[in-house]
């Protein structure tokens, strides 16, 4: 938990990446927002909507995206195809230099007439679109039916221009760090560590940092949307990519044909607010997961009743603050890795038998599934190279969040961070410094999705979130504007709703997405 939002940047990893690892290891814009529909000149005069993408079978995912493997065939032996689209560096500056968008695709199998392209972000910011929809594929086999699915490595990630910070040996340190400094001198060091990280991102990253802002995001999104052929932008968002989403909708919302947003950020929140918003969140996922737990007394060694549970996991953090214990070789398992752990198996109910086991071994001495838990919160493989999710996701928050702030800050509000989370508050209160002195200035306090003349967009929220917390969804629908938003509930717990487990909320979107039925404003599915 390095960052302000470092919590967010989890909702890109996937069940399917967990599971192998524990197998194998044990805002605002200063340009005008543009709806008119007409094409983009870039250098030259050239014409960059009229562009013609070169498909062609995907590669293995590049050292910045994760790495690994290129991806499976689909289901009866389609193959994903990748492509890169050239958008300009400086959105106010379109006729200079251009950068390269790499996108992924899978084409509409049918039966159907097929509808367009439904572009996905999945989240972050900082995570990769291009290795995270082939994990995902399954979930959204459906909507395949009747659409190319889509999805890109935003610019500043992965292939799209990534920013690069430290080296694979120097984020090892960085993560290592006391994240929740207790005296002077802890104090000093976190600061110098988060001031040190922040000039490797300027040295190696200079050309790209002025340029990740989300309005600069949405704008390539629309420059897609043109590219791949369509009037409308259909689109689903997960997590921050409900942001991004409400950005587009804001800047083009006579583009928007159908959107779904999904695990809601809220839109009206400053970076302070936000992080105290997630510390609440997560608390409660640790609430519902410790409940979960002792009701079923055979299947839980955690402790008899949930507080219990909780006390017990308090206490290991206080001893690895000091003392910690071996993780995964040479590494050692601090109460900074073991906290970002937790938080990682919180996203989803089908990671909590992993943080049960990692915490049972934990308390016999041995750190290895927490560790590993949180290498995949801080996008670091089994090879020990690291992807640039945390790299671009401190740069597109700090380059969108206005508010920098203090050491002395953080500590005026210490006591309302620990009251909202014991366990967490602390390291989500000490992450607020990531931008104290970042060299590009943040845009804006929060972003603006206001988006009058839009198509209604579908906004998905979860009762039982700990990333982006219930109450977001509704904010996010009042701040889109009247006849605009329209809210769906799911009582659940996880990040985000589509694909997990709920018949209702999976038809309710389907229905939405493939044949334009809008559910009625306040549908609740249990």
């Amino acid at each position: 938990m390095q960052n302000p939002r470092g919590l967010r940047a989890a909702a890109v990893t996937t069940t399917a990446l967990l599971v192998s690892a524990l197998l194998a290891g044990c805002g605002g814009d200063d340009l005008d927002a543009t709806d008119s529909g007409a094409g983009v000149r870039g250098g030259g005069g050239v014409d960059l909507s009229a562009q013609k993408l070169d498909w062609k079978d995907c590669p293995a995912p590049s050292e910045a995206e994760g790495g690994g493997g290129a991806p499976s065939p689909l289901p009866g032996g389609a193959r994903w195809q990748c492509a890169t689209m050239q958008a300009p560096l400086d959105w106010a500056k379109p006729t200079g230099d251009t950068i390269g968008i790499a996108l992924i695709r899978a084409k509409a199998a049918g039966p159907g007439r097929r509808i367009g392209s439904l572009i996905f972000n999945f989240g972050g910011p900082g995570g990769s679109g291009v290795t995270s929809l082939p994990a995902f594929a399954q979930d959204y086999a459906a909507l395949r039916t009747r659409f190319d699915l889509v999805s890109f490595d935003p610019r500043g990630v992965g292939r799209s221009t990534g920013v690069k910070c430290e080296s694979d040996a120097q984020l090892d340190r960085y993560f290592q760090q006391d994240a929740t400094p207790d005296d002077a001198a802890e104090r000093a060091a976190y600061v110098r560590n988060t001031e040190q990280f922040n000039k490797a991102c300027e040295k190696n990253s200079a050309r790209i940092l002025p340029h990740v802002r989300t309005t600069d995001a949405a704008r390539d999104m629309d420059l897609m949307r043109q590219v791949l052929g369509d009037d409308k932008l259909y689109y689903f968002g997960i997590s921050y990519g409900t942001e991004l989403g409400g950005v587009y909708a804001h800047l083009f919302p006579r583009h928007v044909g159908r959107a779904v947003l999904d695990g809601v950020i809220d839109p009206t929140e400053n970076p302070e607010q936000s992080s105290l918003g997630q510390a609440k969140g997560f608390q409660l996922a640790l609430d519902n997961f410790a409940r979960d737990c002792t009701s079923k007394p055979d299947e839980c060694p955690l402790g008899a009743t949930a507080q219990d549970v909780k006390d017990r996991i308090a206490k290991l953090l206080k001893d690895l603050d000091s003392k910690p214990i071996p993780g995964l070789p040479p590494r050692q398992l601090t109460q900074t890795a073991a906290t970002n752990g937790i938080a990682q198996s919180l996203y989803s109910k089908e990671f909590w038998p992993y943080l049960t086991e990692g915490l049972e071994q934990a308390y016999d001495g041995d750190g290895r599934i927490l560790m590993l838990l949180s290498d995949v919160m801080n996008g670091r493989n089994e090879d020990g190279h690291y992807s640039n999710l945390i790299p671009a996701n401190v740069a597109i928050n700090c380059a969108d969040d206005k508010p920098r702030y203090t050491t002395a800050d953080v500590e005026r509000r210490l006591p309302a961070f620990r009251a909202a989370s014991p366990l967490f508050g602390d390291f989500l209160a000490w992450g607020m410094l990531s931008c104290a002195d970042w060299p590009v200035p943040g845009a804006a306090d929060h972003p603006d999705v206001s988006a009058p003349g839009s198509a209604p967009i579908l906004v998905v929220g979860n009762t039982g979130d700990p990333a982006t917390p219930y109450g977001g969804a509704k904010k996010m629908v009042n701040a889109l504007g009247k006849g605009v938003g329209v809210e769906l509930t799911w009582k659940g717990q996880g990040h985000g709703a589509y694909g997990s487990g709920s018949g209702c909320v999976d038809s309710t979107v389907n229905a939405y997405l493939l044949s334009g039925t809008v559910p009625r404003d306040g549908k609740v599915c249990s």
